[in-house]
Order: C-alpha cells, then structure tokens, then sequence
C-alpha cells in the first residue's frame, strides 16, 4: 500500500514537472516572437547596430533570467531608454556606450548590495508617469522621420519643429510616401491583431505586423529603406582602456547616473505590475536590481544597449501561462539561436515597419484614462506630470526627471506645510495666536502676513506655537524676530490675561520683547 501510494505521488509529480516544462516551453516562443521585433527596432532607434540590441536581449534571458529576484518578468532593452541612447551615442559615440552601460551596471549592483532597491517606491509616481510620457512624445517624434525613411534632428523640440517641413518633403516624394504607407500599416495592424483573439494568442501582435509588412514590401518591391545587418561579431565592440578616460567628464557621469536610475526604476515599477498579475512569489526589489545590474555590467562589457525589465514581454509571459523562470532563460536561448543562425532574415525587415512599432510603444508611454481622474483628484500631481514632461522634451531626459523630482518635493512640502492661526481675545484684550499644522518657510509669507493683521487690529498678541507639529529653522527665526517686535512667543500654551506683568523686558518698560521657551 505504501508503495501504491508512492508510485502515485511520484507520477503526479512527474505529471505536473511535464505541464511545468510544456508551460513554459510555450511562454518562451511567445516572447520571443515579441522580443525578435522589438529588440531590432529599439536598436535602430537608439542609432546602433541591429545585433546589439538582440545581444541584450540574449543577456536578459541566460543572465538575467537565471538571477533570483522576479520569476516571472523579462529582461531586454526598452524603449524607455532609446531616447537617452540615442543621444548618448550621438554626443558621445558608440564605442563610449559600453563604458555607460557597463558602469552604470556597477552602480546597480551597488544599489542593490546595500538594499536601495525598496527605495525606489518612493519615487513619484507623477514623475515616473511624466517621463514616460516625454519619453513617449520624443520617442514619437523620432520615429516619424523613421516612417517617411528620413533623417531625424537631434533634439526633442528640434524633432517637433521640423514635422511640417517633414510632411512637405513626405507629400512630394512617392518613395518617401511607400514608407509612410509602410509604417503606418504596421502600426494599425497592431492596434487592430489583439481584437482577432484567436490569432493574437498565435501570433503576437509585433511579429505579425512586421512580417506582414515585410512581405508586403517583398511582394510589391517598394523602395523602402531595410535593415542593415554587420553581423554578430562584427557588432560586439567591448570597450578599451581609452574609452574609460571618459569617465572623467562630468557630462558622461550625468548620463551613466541617468542610466542608472531610470533604468533600475523601470525596471522595479515593471516588478509591482508583473507581481500584481501572477499569484507566485513576488519580487525580492533588492535581489532584483542586482539581476538588473548583473545584466547591465556584461551588456556593458559587449558593447550593448543597456537593459530593463520589459513590461510588454513581462506581461506575454505571464498570460502565455509561464511558471518559472525557465521560459525567460529560454526565451535567450532561441534569441541566440536567431542571432546566430538567421541573421540574414533582419535584413528583408523594412525600417519603416520598425518605426510603426515604435510609434505604437511611445503611444502606449502616453498617460491617458488615468490624466482624467488624475486632475479631478490631484491636480498637484497633474503640474508635476506635465512639467516633467516638458522638460524632458525641452532639455533632456536626465535633467527633466531632475526637474520633475525637484518639483515633486516641493510639492509634498507645500501640501504637508498646512498652517492656521486660532485667535482667543481675553478680558484684557490681549489676542492669543495658536498656530497650529507644519510651519515651513513655504507657507511663511501667509502666517506673517496674518500676524501683521492681528497687530495692525491694536491688540497686544500673544503668540503660542504649542500646536506646531513641526517647524522648520527659517520658521523658528522668523517667528522669534516677530516676537521680539511685537509680542510674546510661546511654546506652553499658558495664557497671559495681562501682558503688563508677563511681557515685561529686563529694563521694565513693559514693552513686549518677546520670550521662547524650550523651542
């Protein structure tokens, strides 16, 4: 009987490892038919080789993959930093990116051996939504010019500036418009795939659009602009000695931090909505920015795109029905496979169809339902969302989320700095002043205004600050300079039914000068 009941338990076992591996064998193709498209056209976004962004990916599901932290959210490179790529190449060359990526990678090892990773929670949720969505706006504006097979400006509002004339130069050239066609088909069929539910749990919405669109393009030998291909290889430059030297430049240690941050927060804010779609283990924040470091050190190390947590491939891996992290490990594998086997296939893949793509990624960046109850709830968040926005597509990336966190702190200081003043006249027509809330040099303009009216009325006031929960330093000598003018500063509350006796100064003059006790 003992025996029957083991070989049952045993079988079942052997049943539920099987449904385990066939799960996951399945969620891993899923993925990467979605990773294939996506890993090509953010590297030409980004303006480097095709392969490099296919070798983070790689990088991704064998390293990343196989680290403890999520179980179930998928490594890769992100159209979240295709902006910043891009301008870090531009500026700095691409030789000079593995020393980011790779640097940047350390600094999140870092992060993550001293348990910063919770601390990323903390950021504002306005500021994370405003710089996706400037992400989302330059990353848009870029990938137009990409459509019409044309040369994008450098800067955000450069890229926003030269539209019109970009739809001129468009409506004139029939090549151009082939593209446009091109693009914008492959962008629609993306929109419509996932509303064909049978299809899309087949095919992936990125891959079906692209391979339409490539065999469109084959078919009809439109002269569209396709993808260039080096090699595996070729592609993989690891960064030399020299190439350290830059990293004494206050301008690259600007962009390695933005790195840095905006990829580990990504990253972590893609972990609490991947967690919130599975009922598994949840993440270890922590362990997982180590993985995300990990990761980033050795793309660095190959001269590759920096990598994130891909809440697109997150997402299809979980509904494909993954259970481990086998499906993300094996989702590198056949990545690899691709790279080494079929690199020639990337070059039938017009330019066009990848910039459809990414129009639909940057406008899926966009906030959009949550902008309405966002305004009629919170409008605060709202100007700091908008302002983040802004700035990113004015300056930068890195110093817009500068801008929008600096804001954002400002914010939570005006709305905790609430202030009120309660008045009691006694007999004697002495006015006693509570102030009562957080006393911070934001609001103290309004609480001396205040007192100015009290003493303007002809009373004597007394001041009591017993009900301040807090009060900051320019506060404290503030309100000190105003007693020692005016009347009498108090922290005990007790009242002064004649400020005669109580107000009077060493000189005995009986005028108020003004006394603070234990502030």
């Amino acid at each position: 009987m003992q025996k029957s009941l083991f070989r049952r338990v045993r079988n079942t076992a052997q049943v539920d490892l099987r449904g385990t591996l066939r799960a996951d064998f399945t969620a891993s193709l899923v993925v990467f038919l979605i990773a294939v498209p996506l890993s090509v056209g953010i590297a030409v976004a980004s303006g480097v080789p095709v392969e490099l962004g296919l070798v983070t990916g790689i990088v991704g599901g064998l390293l990343t993959g196989l680290l403890p932290g999520s179980s179930m959210q998928v490594s890769g490179p992100a159209a979240g930093l295709t902006v910043l790529v891009y301008e870090a190449v531009r500026e700095y060359g691409l030789r000079a990116l593995g020393v980011l990526v790779l640097t940047a990678g350390l600094l999140q090892l870092t992060m993550g051996i001293l348990k910063l990773g919770r601390w990323f929670r903390a950021i504002s949720v306005a500021v994370v939504q405003g710089m996706l969505a400037g992400i989302g706006i330059v990353l848009i504006a870029g990938q137009l010019y990409a459509i019409a097979d044309a040369d994008a400006p450098a800067g955000g509002l450069e890229k926003l500036g030269g539209l019109v004339s970009l739809l001129t130069n468009t409506l004139g050239s029939a090549d151009a418009m082939s593209a446009v066609a091109v693009g914008s088909g492959t962008a629609a069929m993306l929109v419509l795939w996932p509303r064909w539910q049978r299809a899309a749990r087949v095919v992936p919405a990125p891959l079906a659009a692209v391979a339409l669109a490539t065999a469109v393009v084959a078919v009809l030998r439109l002269p569209v602009d396709r993808v260039q291909v080096r090699g595996l290889l070729d592609a993989i430059q690891p960064p030399g000695g020299g190439d350290f030297a830059r990293l004494t430049e206050f301008g690259v240690l600007g962009t390695i931090l933005a790195f840095a941050l905006i990829a580990s927060a990504e990253s972590l804010f893609s972990a609490a909505a991947v967690d919130r779609l599975h009922d598994g283990r949840h993440t270890d924040y922590d362990k997982e920015l180590i993985a995300q470091g990990a990761g980033n050190t050795v793309c660095g190390a190959l001269g590759a795109l920096p990598m994130t947590a891909v809440i697109v491939r997150s997402a299809a891996n979980v509904r494909a029905g993954a259970r481990t992290k086998a499906s993300r490990v094996l989702h590198g594998v056949w990545l690899l496979v691709f790279a080494t086997l079929l690199p020639w296939a990337l070059e039938l893949i017009p330019v066009a169809a990848l910039a459809g793509v990414l129009v639909h990624a940057g406008w899926k960046l966009l906030p959009g339902k949550e902008l309405g109850p966002l305004w009629r709830d919170h409008r605060g968040e709202v100007a700091v969302l908008v302002t983040t926005t802004v700035a990113i597509v004015v300056t930068n990336l890195f110093e817009g989320v500068i801008i929008g966190l600096l804001l954002a702190v400002v914010k939570a200081a005006w709305e905790t700095s609430h202030i009120h003043i309660e008045t009691v006249t006694s007999t004697s027509g002495v006015v006693r002043a509570r102030v009562l809330g957080n006393a911070t040099f934001l609001r103290l303009p309004k609480l001396l205004d205040e007192l100015e009216t009290l003493r303007r009325g002809g009373h004597h006031v007394e001041l009591d600050i017993s009900g301040l929960r807090h009060m900051d330093r320019a506060c404290h000598t503030a309100l000190l300079g105003w007693a020692e003018r005016h009347g009498e500063m108090r922290e005990d509350g007790s009242p002064a039914e004649n400020g005669a006796d109580d107000n009077q100064n060493e000189n005995g003059d009986g005028e108020a000068t003004g006394r603070v006790v234990a502030v």
